[in-house]
């Protein structure tokens, strides 16, 4: 007799509500990213020379921040947390297992969420005074961290594609986006390198210094927790597909 695979885990396609209020979010945060710039380029001091290295900063600031996400939500806590477990936890979950699930899904679905926090931290920015120096380097750095961070989940979907967009697979070949090579690395054991994925510029500096591989056992020998606990039983799933 022969027994049916187990299927992979996958993620739920979102109804249209929730569709819809991840394309306003998507929608919110574009038109905010664009009104700060428009304030910025208003400035007389959008023209000094450090804008550029304030910029790049956010940039890498930015990648920095997804990898930090991106193994927090690989390595600890439970799907069953509340908030958290469904929203953050299982998605990542799932794709570690499953990662072909990710390349059916609609960009909105895949860019919502990232856009809603991104909205968020947009609309703070309002409270930075344009007045002093200091203030357009922070607009300038909250710009280009929000501007990286909008778009993080299509370039990591980006990444997953064999032949994505023939100009994305440019900016890839030149090392401004995070290419497929360079992310399948993350998806071989033992899945302790390459989290960056706004931009994948941090990676090759974290993966030398052992990064987050000295993170984790830190947080264990304080915590006492172990990693990747819930990710176990998807494995068992994927095993007996």
């Amino acid at each position: 007799m022969t027994v049916a695979p187990v299927p992979l885990p996958a993620l739920e396609t979102p109804g249209r509500a929730t569709r819809a209020l991840a394309l306003l979010s998507i929608v919110i945060a574009a038109l905010l990213l664009m009104h700060h710039v428009s304030r910025l380029l208003s400035t007389p001091a959008a023209l000094h020379w450090w804008l550029l290295p304030v910029a790049l900063l956010g940039m890498c600031t930015a990648d920095f921040l997804s990898g930090l996400v991106h193994w927090g939500a690989d390595t600890w806590g439970s799907e069953t947390m509340p908030v958290l477990g469904k929203r953050l936890l299982h998605p990542f979950r799932v794709h570690h297992v499953n990662p072909a699930d990710f390349l059916r899904r609609h960009w909105v679905d895949t860019n919502g969420d990232v856009a809603t926090v991104v909205a968020v931290v947009l609309g703070m920015a309002y409270n930075i005074p344009l007045e002093t120096t200091s203030g357009v380097a922070a607009l300038a750095f909250v710009v280009s961290l929000c501007g990286t961070t909008l778009p993080t989940n299509q370039v990591h979907q980006w990444a997953h594609m064999r032949r994505p967009p023939r100009l994305v697979r440019a900016l890839q070949r030149t090392g401004v986006l995070l290419s497929h090579p360079q992310h399948a690395m993350h998806h071989e054991p033992p899945y302790l390198t390459n989290y960056c994925i706004a931009l994948g510029w941090c990676n090759p500096l974290l993966v030398r210094a052992h990064f987050f591989p000295r993170l984790e056992r830190l947080v264990t020998r304080v915590t006492g927790a172990r990693p990747r606990a819930d990710e176990e039983r998807l494995a068992e799933l994927a095993k007996a597909a």
